[in-house]
Formats: structure tokens, sequence, C-alpha cells
């Protein structure tokens, strides 16, 4: 029972909840960039919130079902088709086996995500699939290899769990068209007024050197204070390094940091800022950690039901 990788375009990667509990051995979490669109992928299909699923980078993706069973797509806006017909984005549909599910390259957003009903199967490392291709864990076969052409992703025939597709309503799915203003909560290093408003006043462009193990902003440099010792850092946030140009940390960081952190982003921004392209702008806003903190918890209520 299983789904064959016909085409997989630039990246193409599992993931699931992540690798938690190993970050004290410098192993990073992983996980989704988009914990947002993963999870209504997830929800669409009544899986758990941390269910495997794949990471499609800027599409041009192909796959060949080899089972009846039913399918979820979010995030990255991108043409959909099943043996030719086109589906609506951010929706769930059914596939037979023999059918051929293509994705085209996204228009808009960074990353697309495919789930199937129940989650792809493969053998965790340290507790889980995700891929980690710098550290070399988790995928198919474990060693934190990308998806490649010929690969079989095993999953379970479940046809009848459904009785017909289902959408996200529109409002709940983000416009990648835009230019997002983001949250940001204070850091734990000093930083002047003017250092930390310096941020706030500018757009920033996004980096083409940014990756899944963070996001490169382009702008007038900031300054920041000096610091002379390494903390534990986490997915969010924001070093400034010594030429002003701040880095934002994503899923696959390093789980240890020296530069100074300015803050750090919301944990519900985090993901739209992952589907930014190179070039494109963004801007900062200050927020309180106490409103951050009841934002997630209704984020983790209503996907945990």
């Amino acid at each position: 029972m299983s789904l064959k990788v016909l085409a997989c375009g630039p990246l193409c990667l599992l993931q699931d909840g992540g690798r938690h509990g190993w970050q004290g051995l410098g192993v990073s979490p992983g996980g989704p960039v988009d914990k947002h669109a993963a999870a209504w992928a997830n929800r669409l299909l009544g899986n758990a919130p941390d269910a495997a699923l794949l990471e499609i980078a800027l599409g041009g993706a192909e796959l060949e079902a080899q089972v009846d069973t039913w399918l979820a797509l979010s995030g990255a806006e991108l043409p959909l088709s099943l043996d030719g017909e086109p589906l609506p984005a951010w929706s769930r549909f059914r596939v037979r086996a023999g059918q051929r599910l293509k994705l085209g390259f996204a228009r808009a957003g960074q990353r697309a995500y495919l789930a199937v009903a129940g989650g792809f199967r493969a053998e965790p490392v340290l507790g889980s699939v995700s891929t980690q291709t710098r550290e070399r864990l988790g995928g198919l076969a474990g060693d934190g290899q990308p998806l490649a052409v010929g690969d079989v992703l095993a999953c379970v025939a479940d046809d009848a769990r459904f009785m017909r597709g289902a959408s996200v309503p529109w409002p709940y799915q983000p416009d990648y068209r835009e230019a997002p203003i983001l949250r940001v909560l204070p850091g734990p290093d000093a930083f002047s007024d003017e250092q930390s408003r310096a941020l706030f006043d500018q757009p920033w462009r996004i980096s083409p050197q940014s990756d899944r193990m963070g996001v490169r902003l382009r702008g007038e440099a900031l300054g920041a204070p000096c610091r002379q010792w390494s903390l534990g850092v986490v997915e969010g946030a924001i070093q400034v390094p010594p030429d002003g140009q701040p880095i934002i940390l994503l899923a696959d960081r390093q789980t240890m940091g020296g530069y100074p952190l300015l803050g750090v982003l919301h944990p519900l921004d985090i993901g739209r800022l992952a589907q930014c392209p190179a070039h494109s702008e963004v801007r900062f806003t200050e927020a309180s950690v106490e409103q951050a903190q009841a934002d997630l918890r209704a984020f983790l209520r209503f996907f945990a039901t």
C-alpha cells in the first residue's frame, strides 16, 4: 500500500511533529517550517497533528497512487490536478489506485504540505521520521535524504474514511501574495531602544540564502550589544550577527548560538515567514508574551480536537 514518487521538484521532505528531547545533544527538532499549513492538512483527514506528511518546496511533484485512499493538500498556492482534472487548494480528496496526482510550481508561497489518511509510514530515528538533511537523520531510509524519483511512500488503504471531500474555510487560508507584518516578542539581550526600533521602522527583504535552518534578512544594518557567551536558541529567534543583517531561525536551526538575540518571532507567524519567497518584503511589529501564549493555546486546542 503506497504512493510512488514520479517527480519531486527542488526539495521534497518527509516531516512529522519533530524530533523532541535531543537538543541537549545538539539535535534540532526539525518538522514542518509552516506548522499552520501542515496542521490543516492533517486535520482535513482526521490525522493526529504530528502525523507524517510531505513538505514540498516550490512544487513540481508528481505521485502515483497504488492504493485507494484520501489525500489533503495545504500551503503554497500552486496548480493541483488528479489525472489531469484540477482540484481546489487547501482541500481533501479521494484517490484511486493507478491515479496520478500532479503539483505544478508555486505561484505564491514556498512550501506545500501533502498528507495521507493515517499518515505516511517510515521507521523513526530518535523518535521521529522528520528529515534532517544536515544531520542525516530521518526520511524514508533514516539517513536524512530528500525524496527521489522512484521512492515509494508507505501508507494504509483508507478509502472509506469520508463520504465526500472538504476544504479549509477561506478566512483560514493565508494570502501569500500579501507582504506580511510579523509579530516579535522581546529577546533576552539588552538592545537599546534605538537598536530595537531599527528593526520595526523599516521594511526587510528576504535573502536568497535563506533555507530551513533560517531566514536571512537584508536591510539597513542593525547595531547590537556585545555578548561573550553562547546560549540555547529556539525556533523564531532573531539573531543579529556582526554585519547587522538579522537571521530568523527555523526548524532545522542549530541548538546553540552566540549572536545577540533581539527578539523571538510570534510562534504562529513563523510559518508565514517561511512561505515568503526570496526578495519579497516583510515588516515587523512588537507583541506581548501574554498575547502570544493565549494565541498558541488556542491554536493547540483547535488542532488537538
